[in-house]
């Protein structure tokens, strides 16, 4: 798989087989929905989720091409801000929708509409969409197959002794979210982030705390993140790959580090081929 799946795939059949889609629940809530020219029976799901700048859009259009190679069911869910105030932390119940909730509502509205394989996922995030899709993973593990975070602001480190979302100690607030480590250590996952991503923005979540815990940019919270799980994981018995790689050449940009980065190749190779340690360094 080159990084330009674009080359090899008319425009045409993208603009054709990409639509946006409201849930039969409520048409407030949409998605972006891709299907394969193969045919969507029995195909994996790749999610990909946005950022807060909700370029829901965006994702689906630049994950497309790779979506048609793979011959998989792309969704790119979209969280308004005025309905999921709290998406990157799974919500807050009374504080909006529940997107975890929305995402399974979804992925099941898909599933019985295309007849696609919905029962394990393929998760991608970038920036708030990467904090979304680790949690999810750590809350909801048997939902995912493998998972890559990107250039998540700050993480839910794998602390039974601190509380959700910094750890995860449970909540009263998020009624029905529990974790399970042996579980959700067991799910593959890997961070990517730009190596110029290594400054502290006013979007980044710069809390004492969070400094603290996680390092001063996203591109040491990355590092860290991995290590913990690394640990955490072989504290329990596993061997779970988590893995990192620095993107050349990239700040805090999607649309740079889809096309300067080559990302969203790197990313199918690592869902798709779990056999290439693509993300390892």
């Amino acid at each position: 798989m080159t990084n330009d799946a674009n080359a090899r795939v008319e425009p045409s059949m993208l603009e054709e087989n990409l639509r946006i889609r409201r849930l039969a629940r409520d048409p407030r809530l949409m998605y972006y929905l891709y299907l394969p020219s193969r045919g969507a029976a029995g195909a994996p799901v790749f999610v990909t989720v946005h950022g807060i700048t909700r370029n829901a859009e965006d994702h689906a259009r630049r994950f497309a091409p790779h979506a048609e190679e793979q011959g998989v069911v792309l969704i790119a869910p979209l969280f308004p801000a005025g309905l999921f105030p709290r998406y990157q932390r799974l919500g807050r119940d009374g504080r909006g929708e529940r997107p975890d909730r929305v995402l399974d509502e979804i992925v099941a509205e898909v599933g019985a509409m295309t007849g696609a394989k919905t029962d394990k996922l393929y998760l991608f995030g970038y920036s708030g969409g990467g904090q979304f899709v680790h949690r999810y993973t750590m809350a909801y593990p048997h939902r995912v197959m493998r998972y890559v975070v990107g250039a998540a602001g700050w993480y839910t480190f794998p602390d039974p002794d601190t509380r959700f979302p910094r750890g995860i100690k449970p909540r009263d607030d998020l009624p029905g979210v529990t974790f399970d480590p042996k579980a959700f250590l067991n799910v593959p996952g890997a961070v990517v982030v730009g190596e110029r991503d290594a400054k502290a923005d006013k979007a980044l979540n710069q809390s004492a705390r969070i400094t603290l815990q996680q390092g001063g940019d996203r591109l040491e919270r990355g590092r860290r993140w991995v290590r913990s799980m690394r640990q955490a994981a072989l504290d329990v018995g596993l061997h779970t790959p988590y893995l990192l790689h620095v993107l050349p050449d990239c700040g805090h940009s999607f649309q740079r580090c889809m096309v300067r980065a080559g990302m969203g190749a790197l990313i199918f190779k690592s869902l798709f081929d779990p056999v290439s340690n693509v993300l390892g360094l």
